[in-house]
């Protein structure tokens, strides 16, 4: 007896209008039903919701016998089975293929009417025998081993729902045939493409008058019922098409699964069933004895021969009947209801669930397997509940011991990430994010057995973090790295390595690949380095030990997985500040460090203003606060980086004139003053920051000047260098001034001011004393004697000046 789920797969019914009782009925086309009454044959429109209208009715030139539709184009195929030779002492017998040619039953192809042009395309294939004996022991009467509902069915190959492509053909290919015969209390199905195969036996609970077999559902009928089973055809179906089923990367459920009863409905008198689309035509016909009998008076005729009267003999009783057409609700709405009624064994018995979610994941199977019958809509909601079928059924086998490694294929068609099947709701978590050990050793096992690759980043998941790992690391010793990268293997164990405690084994599994290597490793999988748990960034045990080791690889591959979109800018920030155990407002030496890897590496400009933003407050801060770097930064090549810029050769002069300066900064002056000088900064975003940085340093003084340069206000800088540093003006000038505005300037702005300052003396006179100097050697070359002699101060001491007019009047002559 098979089981028996109280579902409803059946939906809305209505009555068709019939005029006469149908003997013989029929769907076809796109929403045709056929009904025939001996000569005369009624159509009907039968178009979704809508009720059932008549379309046109046609006579035939005698009793319609055999009702069949067949599409345009399409030739009919036609099956013989011998069933009513039957000896009781006979054994019964099986033959299937070829083998059943031997069966001694004579089969001729009926050739008239067809020209010999046509009947070679013709042939007989011998599908099987079958010969079927009574049960004497129970006294089962002739008819209970009667034939009934023979039938072949066809599937197509219009597309897997887990293929690649991204229309599916709607060209009609034979993918299978089922063949389909039943006997009162069983039932029989077979696949009969490359071989012939049995694949379900129905036991039926009662006996049955009828049944018809559509992909999806095998519907029988009985004197009162209307049963619904499911059937295998998606499942044989779709190894025929894909022939990656059944391996690491995708499943099906097996053909020899156990079929089932979804529903069994009451259903009065029922006389015959057929099917088309998602309709079901049955007719029911009340029992005549269970009926009064209808009697009319009789009526009185006249003869011309006389006045004997004759009645009419009262007819015979007739039977109330009716032709229903009950809709199935669409494979979605029983596909949900499936899996909610699974939920009742979720706990409780695994394998029930299991069967109960594989069924439902054949049902929607099958309707994507008839593509030409869905609109855009339904296909994508069948794809969804595809994807989510496989989900389901994954989540069970993670909890089997015996199929667990079934699990994976299903997990890889549902589209779910590692993350997301690591921390499914249904999974026993500890925290509610970490599976415990046991489990954890359980999925290990269940990945090496299913797909050895994936090893590595499921041992990387936070969700693995109870993993015992000398469990992790004799699996990760197991592996055959030549099919993938060595590389992330290594230091997968080297990570487990730490875990263990074994920091020998840790350096040893290190040194087997050169540094450069790592990258490729960390790229691959970014969370041996950096992990989320509840939202927060946590480092790992491998992190930590190479921030206190080697802390130069962190910064290079946070770099590069940022540049990868394997992190993201503000996850990096917080990875570095969580590793180097600052609070959220201090800035670690290291984080600078990767801020600069960054930039050196490349990046949209979009970020690259934020990236200068970051750099220049921190270098300001420190500066402004004389702080230095909390760790002695890393080398980075900002000298191969074109967003720093050479410094002037001013500013050199500027900061070796300050001979106190606290070398301690040095490093975080000269990369402030080099981005300043570079061509990507926007020097008007820096201006309002530069507060805290006095201009009473040199430090601070070069920056200011720097920035104000670099906004062209040159008066505004001359004369704070002519205050403050009187030496840096010439090289200034050289180098700010144009050509044509650097002589007007000396000779109107620099040398007067010179000779003022020389004038004055003071504790700078000395320095005035040595700018004049150098001016005047300037404008000695630059000038015309007599133009030289204009410029000269009528107050000046003669023998100070004279050297610089002889070398003008050499230099003229």
């Amino acid at each position: 007896m098979v089981q028996l789920y109280n579902l409803h797969p059946f939906g809305s019914q209505q009555v068709v209008p019939c005029k006469l009782e149908p003997e013989r009925f029929c769907g076809g086309g796109r929403d045709a039903l056929f009904v025939a009454a001996g000569c005369k044959v009624e159509a009907f429109a039968v178009a979704g919701q809508e009720l059932c209208q008549p379309r046109c009715a046609f006579s035939t030139l005698g009793r319609v016998l055999c009702l069949a539709y067949s599409e345009a184009g399409i030739s009919n195929e036609t099956l013989q089975l011998d069933s009513d030779d039957f000896v009781i002492c006979q054994k019964p017998v099986e033959l299937l293929g070829e083998k059943s040619s031997q069966s001694g039953v004579s089969v001729t192809l009926e050739s008239t009417g067809l020209d010999d042009k046509t009947i070679k395309y013709y042939h007989i294939q011998h599908l099987l025998y079958k010969r079927f004996a009574p049960d004497i022991s129970s006294l089962v009467l002739s008819d209970d081993i009667k034939l009934h509902s023979l039938q072949l069915l066809p599937i197509y190959q219009t597309g897997s729902p887990t293929s690649d492509r991204k229309k599916l053909s709607q060209e009609k290919e034979l993918l299978s045939l089922f063949c389909f015969f039943s006997l009162p209390h069983v039932g029989y199905l077979y696949m009969v493409v490359k071989s012939v195969e049995l694949m379900s036996v129905y036991q039926y609970p009662e006996k049955s008058q009828q049944a018809v077999l559509t992909p999806q559902f095998l519907h029988v009928i009985t004197s009162n019922n209307l049963q619904c089973f499911t059937v295998r055809c998606s499942a044989a179906a779709a190894r025929e098409e894909d022939p990656y089923v059944d391996t690491t990367l995708k499943a099906c459920p097996p053909v020899s699964m156990d079929v089932c009863a979804l529903r069994i409905q009451l259903f009065i008198g029922l006389k015959a069933i057929c099917h088309f689309k998602n309709h079901i035509i049955l007719l029911t016909k009340a029992d005549p004895e269970a009926i009064p009998e209808r009697r009319e008076p009789p009526k009185r005729l006249l003869s011309r021969k006389g006045t004997n009267v004759k009645f009419k003999t009262p007819p015979v009783a007739e039977a109330g009947w009716n032709l229903y057409i009950v809709d199935t609700i669409s494979p979605v709405q029983l596909y949900k209801e499936m899996v909610d009624y699974s939920n009742t064994y979720k706990t409780a018995k695994t394998q029930s669930c299991i069967h109960l979610l594989s069924e439902a994941h054949l049902l929607v199977r099958a309707a994507l397997m008839d593509a030409s019958q869905l609109e855009p809509g339904e296909k994508a909601e069948l794809l969804e509940a595809f994807k989510e079928s496989c989900g389901h059924l994954g989540d069970c086998y993670s909890r089997s011991v015996m199929y667990s490694h079934l699990a994976l294929p299903y997990y890889k068609m549902s589209g779910l990430s590692m993350a997301e099947v690591l921390t499914r709701a249904d999974w026993p978590l500890e925290d509610g994010s970490e599976v415990n050990r046991e489990l954890a050793a359980k999925v290990v096992q269940m990945f090496h057995m299913a797909e050895p690759k994936q090893l590595p980043h499921i041992l990387c998941s936070p969700s693995m973090k109870n993993i015992n790992p000398v469990t992790a690391m004799n699996y990760l010793s197991k592996l055959d790295t030549s099919g993938f990268s060595s590389i992330l293997v290594t230091l997968t164990k080297a990570a487990m390595a730490l875990k263990m405690g074994d920091l020998d084994r840790h350096r040893n599994e290190m040194k087997s690949h050169p540094e450069v290597c790592w990258y490729v490793a960390f790229i691959l999988e970014p969370r041996l380095l950096i992990q989320q748990r509840r939202g927060q960034i946590i480092p790992t045990e491998l992190a930590v030990q190479l921030k206190d080791t080697q802390p130069g690889p962190p910064c290079g591959f946070s770099s590069g997985l940022q540049k990868n979109n394997k992190i993201g800018i503000e996850e990096a920030d917080s990875f570095f500040k969580v590793l180097c155990g600052k609070e959220k407002d201090t800035i670690p030496q290291l984080l600078v460090d990767l801020w600069e890897a960054q930039l050196v590496a490349g990046l949209p400009d979009v970020v690259l203003q934020e990236l200068f933003f970051k750099l220049t407050s921190q270098y300001i801060w420190r500066l402004s606060k004389m702080q230095p770097p909390d760790t002695i930064p890393l080398r980075t090549s900002i000298n191969a980086c074109s967003h720093y810029g050479l410094i002037y050769p001013w500013v050199n002069v500027l900061i070796s004139s300050d001979s106190l300066a606290d070398k301690s900064y040095t490093e975080d002056l000269s990369k402030l003053q080099s981005l300043i000088c570079g061509p990507s900064f926007d020097i008007a975003s820096i201006i309002p920051f530069l507060e805290p940085l006095s201009e009473d340093t040199i430090a601070g003084l070069s920056v200011h000047v720097l920035c104000r340069t670099r906004l062209k206000e040159y008066e505004q800088c001359i004369d704070t260098l002519l205050e403050r540093c009187p030496e840096a003006i010439i090289p200034y000038a050289n180098h700010e001034l144009k050509e044509e505005n650097r002589i007007d300037f000396v000779v109107k702005k620099l040398l007067p001011e010179l000779c003022h300052r020389v004038k004055c003396g003071g504790e700078k006179g000395q320095l005035y004393l040595s700018s004049l100097k150098e001016t005047l050697s300037v404008v000695a070359v630059e000038l015309e004697l007599r133009d030289f002699l204009n410029v000269l101060p009528e107050d000046g001491t003669a023998a100070f000046f004279l050297p610089y007019l002889l070398f003008a009047v050499e230099r003229n002559h």
